[in-house]
């Protein structure tokens, strides 16, 4: 087969016949000197492996430092080590209360046994189709994201081939926009102000102050907080994108000035210093002191109450709400629009008024703007 470049030197590719599809495929190959020897190496394919020039690239640096094994050396290893779905997930996990038990109730009994090529697109669609009889569409797609991830691990770490096809996610309409009447909000204050686990109380103080997500505040750390210029650095995981940064606040900066410091540097540590893993738990008893109904999730819900007090104040336009929520496009914040057009009504009925006594029962002589014939 013909041999085609790329703009990144000791790649090439080759065309072939699509795998699972119609038409062709580009198969993308590394060439690279070790040892006195040139070698020339199969990388993946276009589709099928999510393969293109970029990360053949990389592939092909990690070779040379002997970072990576061949796809051959991974074929030998898988022989003598079966890289099931429990031994990546033993690999994979990182002691999350949550995806433990996703993955004992969820994954284990269908795929636990499984090497993730003998996964088929059939498997998927049969998991997704049981769970969502009992499940909620948002859970099951946490339970597929969760598969799909540690899959992911395992190809990362080169323990195991991908999937070779996109595991498709059941459709999620949550727009829930949770939010609290103004007598709500003082008696949550009040619940706060009165608590005595510091933590739990300067955690949604937190969330309230700065609309910051849940995973956000317990990966928060010391050095991310720029007290100097006033910013908050965001870190992100890996699908979540780039990392950001949002205005610190004078009051979520005397929150923080008088938050006390550990040896740890998380903001909010969770056992011996490290990165917590669930949200303090004395956040339930806060709730239930303010009296706010049981279905108003804590953090959710001051992250809303922050951004429809910002949207509905008519001072704050969606883009600048998109900012400061972090949200990666405009659709996810559109759901505060209403509150932003109210806002506005509220402004142009005010305007009306305003000139309505302006005019003190006065006719409003309007000029006549036909030209004289």
């Amino acid at each position: 087969m013909k041999r085609h470049k790329t703009t990144y030197p000791g790649v090439f590719y080759r065309e072939a016949e699509r795998i699972g599809g119609n038409g062709l495929e580009r198969v993308y190959y590394i060439v690279f000197k070790q040892g006195g020897k040139v070698f020339e190496e199969k990388v993946g394919r276009q589709y099928s492996d999510d393969m293109t020039p970029a990360r053949a690239a990389r592939i092909r640096a990690e070779r040379i430092e002997g970072r990576r094994q061949s796809r051959k050396e991974i074929r030998e290893a898988a022989k003598v080590v079966k890289w099931t779905i429990d031994r990546l997930w033993q690999e994979y996990n990182a002691g999350w209360r949550t995806d433990g038990g996703r993955y004992e109730n969820h994954l284990r009994a269908a795929f636990g046994g499984k090497e993730p090529r003998n996964i088929s697109q059939l498997d998927i669609n049969r998991l997704r189709i049981t769970l969502t009889k009992t499940l909620k569409p948002q859970t099951v797609k946490h339970v597929l994201i969760l598969l799909q991830r540690i899959i992911n691990h395992g190809v990362k770490k080169g323990l195991c081939a991908g999937l070779g096809f996109k595991i498709e996610m059941p459709k999620v309409h949550n727009l829930r926009t949770e939010d609290l009447n103004p007598e709500q909000l003082v008696a949550l204050i009040e619940a706060i102000n009165t608590e005595h686990d510091y933590q739990a109380a300067n955690f949604m103080r937190m969330a309230l102050l700065t609309g910051m997500r849940r995973g956000e505040l317990l990966k928060l750390q010391w050095n991310d907080i720029d007290f100097d210029r006033g910013f908050i650095h965001i870190r992100h995981n890996p699908k979540g994108g780039k990392d950001q940064t949002i205005p610190l606040n004078d009051s979520a900066r005397e929150v923080l000035e008088h938050h006390p410091k550990s040896d740890s540097s998380f903001v909010f540590p969770g056992r011996g210093g490290k990165q917590r893993t669930s949200s303090p738990e004395r956040i339930k008893a806060i709730r239930k002191k303010a009296g706010l109904p049981p279905d108003f999730r804590p953090l959710h819900g001051l992250r809303h109450t922050y951004a429809s007090m910002l949207a509905s104040s008519g001072e704050v336009d969606l883009y600048v709400l998109q900012r400061l929520l972090t949200h990666k496009s405009a659709a996810m914040t559109q759901r505060y629009a209403h509150l932003r057009d109210d806002a506005l009504r509220r402004a142009s009925d005010l305007a009306g008024d305003l000139i309505g006594q302006a005019m003190n029962g006065h006719t409003l002589h309007v000029a006549n703007m036909k030209k004289d014939k």
